[in-house]
């Protein structure tokens, strides 16, 4: 018997393609949208709610087992968001001693909120730094005003750069003709669009998931190692060294995710699964 009856809040290039993949694998989800449902290719399997989620009553969320709240901001400031997520969680927290049935919110954070900017190795013991970046800042304090109120029915998501085969960024910087020096020590970490939609489905439906994840992959690279083998690859000009930038900055993530989870592990299996793709 299937007693899940999922809510997704925000059915962007993430929680669209992730309501979906619950619906064509009969789970009962509905997702949740300010826009209405003939903007969304969304399943016929799904159900959908035109809503604010600033808004949503303990009512509207009564029925709900599960939630995940997979937003991004209106505008890319500290404003915008302090009114997705922030906003949202804590109105959910406020909601929290009315929502009997729920058992589990399942927040989509950001590997930005961890501080460490040297090259440290991090894991899911790891306790974030503050970071620098106020809009990160929001993020962290907003994956604590779940944890605060649901305790162990609060599950963290941490994604580390969302790359797939229409976000391009990395390639399109791999084709300039004059490529702006490459500090050496620049480590980066990413995950692939699809294997994050897929993380987000086993963790609304395992049994009993880890209160942290962090969603990357097995293999951190620097910049400057992954634009020379995209340049390599697509037969550009090779980027050169940044001999004036001898500084190690970035974070390299120690994924915490089951391999079975993913289909591309590192991000040569999933750059080349981008480029055979490309026109």
């Amino acid at each position: 018997m299937n007693t899940h009856n999922i809510l997704i809040i925000g059915q962007g290039d993430i929680g669209l393609p992730v309501t979906n993949k619950l619906a064509q694998n009969g789970v009962n989800v509905t997702g949740l949208a300010r826009r209405k449902r003939q903007n969304y290719a969304l399943s016929d399997h799904a159900k959908f709610m035109q809503a604010d989620a600033l808004t949503l009553s303990p009512e509207q969320l009564q029925d709900f087992t599960h939630i995940a709240i997979i937003v991004t901001p209106d505008e890319y400031s500290t404003s915008g968001y302090h009114n997705s997520y922030l906003a949202i969680n804590q109105h959910l927290a406020l909601l929290a001693d009315k929502l009997s049935n729920l058992q589990r919110v399942v927040f989509i954070s950001s590997t930005g909120v961890y501080g460490q900017d040297n090259g440290e190795w991090i894991d899911e013991d790891t306790v974030p730094m503050l970071p620098e970046r106020e809009a990160s800042q929001v993020i962290l304090q907003a994956e604590q005003a779940l944890q605060q109120v649901f305790h162990d029915r609060a599950i963290i998501i941490r994604p580390s750069g969302i790359y797939g085969r229409a976000r391009l960024m990395r390639v399109r910087k791999a084709k300039e003709p004059q490529k702006q020096p490459i500090a050496a020590g620049a480590w980066t970490n990413r995950i692939m669009d699809s294997d994050l939609v897929n993380i987000i489905a086993k963790v609304l439906t395992i049994k009993a998931p880890k209160p942290i994840y962090i969603a990357t992959d097995y293999l951190p690279v620097t910049s400057f190692a992954l634009t020379t083998w995209l340049s390599e690859q697509l037969d550009e000009a090779l980027p050169v060294l940044d001999d004036k930038n001898s500084v190690m900055t970035g974070k390299r993530l120690h994924s915490n995710i089951p391999l079975s989870w993913l289909m591309y592990p590192d991000w040569q299996i999933g750059y080349q699964d981008i480029l055979r793709h490309q026109d």
